[in-house]
């Protein structure tokens, strides 16, 4: 039998971009919103590929984390600098302001994105791109995305939408928390609903299917923030990321944040035994001890579990959160507790409140109500969502014909 040939990695937006640059990237005075993990399929920042090609890059911006991705954590902000060796300024987006202000727009003509996300509704590079988007179309500056996969597959949507006063930093945008989009289609969504989808144009990647998930790019994963080492972390966050808004550890200050979670109280047979057997399909919880470094419980014993995805065709990340959060509430009453807010800047609604969305599903899980009543109640909002998000798919047989590919070339 010959051998099977290896797949063809998918190729980035940054790669088909540089492999044929427009000449308005020599002419126009450009910006990146980019940090660290923003390489090609070569390793080479896309900063210093633009800069080797002669583009014009006039500033650079960074999201939160900072530019290189040191920062930790909500509300650990980056400071304005220089680029050591380009000498052009980073304006941090995550600072003393979370959106572009005039000041920073007067010095470029157009914006490049280059960022990885991870499908999720309240990591923050999908605020800080559709502010981008927002700020660049009030001043008719077209904004380009070099677009890149969503590491948990672009097939699939779960959750609830955010009701519009609890709109934050977190949740911005009316979409359920998988929202199933990458970077370039959610630029695309904003725009729309800014009257002005003329200004946004992704440069697709080639080869990259909606059900693919990471491991089907064929690159290795360059991590886009601290806690997000491994494309697996990116697969249980839209649920476990819900352990921010509690005194549950969500893992933070171990090298498994978000795949190990507990807390000092917790009974992990007891918290076992109640857990949804319809909500945890797909993923096997194994007992573990753990004493986070920093963070919730810093240096005290904890007990919990490490998250092992199984199979993620069925794995609901938000459900098994939601049922999990279900689960400790019954065991755990006394012990377990809603953080109060500041969190991501909001200081009126918990924290719980805004990475849901919905001030309802609190209460609702605290008694002790069934995660399959919750998710029928969501069943119409997200068929509205589906429709309305046909319309900036660029990938798979459900995109609208003439958003396929957008045209990049000409500003």
């Amino acid at each position: 039998m010959a051998p099977q040939q290896k797949a063809m990695p998918c190729r980035f937006g940054c790669d088909v971009f540089l492999e044929n640059l427009p000449r308005w990237v020599f002419e126009k005075r450009v910006g990146v919103l980019t940090n660290q993990a923003s390489v090609t399929g070569d390793f080479v920042h896309v900063v210093d590929a633009l800069e080797s090609r002669g583009a014009r890059v006039t500033a650079l911006f960074s999201p939160q984390h900072g530019f290189y991705a040191e920062k930790q954590a909500n509300m650990v902000e980056s400071d304005h600098s220089r680029h050591k060796v380009y000498q052009v300024p980073i304006y941090s987006l995550y600072g003393e302001t979370r959106k572009p202000t005039e000041a920073m727009l007067r010095a470029i003509d157009v914006l490049i994105v280059d960022l990885q996300d991870v499908g999720t509704r309240v990591y923050t590079y999908g605020t800080t791109v559709g502010l981008c988007v927002e700020a660049l179309c009030r001043r008719s500056k077209p904004v380009v995305v070099l677009d890149r996969p969503n590491p948990i597959g672009g097939d699939r949507v779960e959750g609830n939408r955010v009701q519009p006063a609890y709109r934050s930093f977190v949740g911005r945008y009316s979409l359920p928390m998988r929202h199933g989009l990458t970077l370039g289609e959610l630029a695309l969504w904003v725009a729309q609903r800014q009257g002005r989808p003329e200004m946004v144009k992704v440069v697709p990647v080639q080869g990259w299917a909606r059900e693919n998930l990471w491991p089907a790019t064929g690159h290795p994963w360059i991590f886009p923030s601290p806690n997000m080492p491994s494309w697996e972390t990116a697969l249980v966050y839209p649920g476990m990321v819900l352990l921010e808004g509690t005194n549950l550890s969500e893992g933070r200050g171990t090298t498994l944040p978000f795949q190990v979670v507990g807390a000092l109280y917790l009974d992990t047979d007891a918290v076992h035994a109640e857990l949804d057997p319809w909500a945890s399909q797909g993923i096997v919880v194994r007992p573990v001890a753990f004493e986070p470094t920093f963070d919730k419980w810093r240096g005290r014993l904890c007990r919990g579990f490490h998250l092992h995805v199984t199979d993620a065709g069925v794995f609901c990340p938000y459900r098994f959160g939601l049922a999990f959060l279900r689960a400790v509430l019954r065991v755990h009453r006394g012990a377990f507790q809603w953080l109060e807010p500041p969190y991501e800047y909001e200081t009126r609604h918990r924290p719980i409140d805004i990475l849901t969305g919905d001030p309802r599903i609190r209460p609702y899980l605290e008694n002790g109500g069934p995660i399959m009543a919750l998710e029928e109640e969501w069943g119409r909002e997200l068929r509205e969502y589906e429709a309305e998000r046909r319309g900036v798919l660029l990938y798979g047989e459900e995109c609208v014909e003439g958003q396929r590919t957008t045209d990049w070339s000409a500003l």
